[in-house]
């Protein structure tokens, strides 16, 4: 989630479970914080080419759209696990031993990287 003026990422929550379950439970987010935009990671492959993984999440992004009443965005998340993973351990981190925590800063990176891209800023 972005803080209030939509300059920076903030850590929330790592969201699991199956999609439904998934799909429910940011639909209560976005509510509960008067969320404006939903961005969700696009798994493209290193090449930039859609694969089997982003076509499932193209799914995932159209069920979700349907459900909440702001707009999805797709956006990039190439290497970001891989940024943080390395962010993890120059703290002095384990990143296999917290999963979620990986999950949480690599949404953040993403949503940064979206955040810097984006001419006005999303609440």
């Amino acid at each position: 989630m972005s803080d209030p003026l939509g300059y920076t990422a903030q850590g929330l929550e790592a969201v699991v479970g199956n999609s439904r379950k998934a799909i429910e439970r940011i639909v209560a987010i976005t509510k509960e914080h008067g969320i404006g935009t939903i961005v969700v990671g696009y798994p493209l492959n290193m090449d930039g080419s859609v694969g089997q993984r982003a076509s499932v999440t193209d799914g995932f992004i159209n069920a979700l759209a349907a459900a909440v009443a702001c707009p999805v965005v797709k956006w990039d998340e190439r290497l970001t696990s891989v940024s943080a993973i390395k962010t993890m351990r120059e703290t002095g981190r384990r990143a296999s031993r917290n999963k979620e925590k990986v999950d949480i800063l690599s949404a953040m990176i993403m949503l940064q990287s979206y955040l810097d891209s984006s001419a006005s800023p999303i609440l």
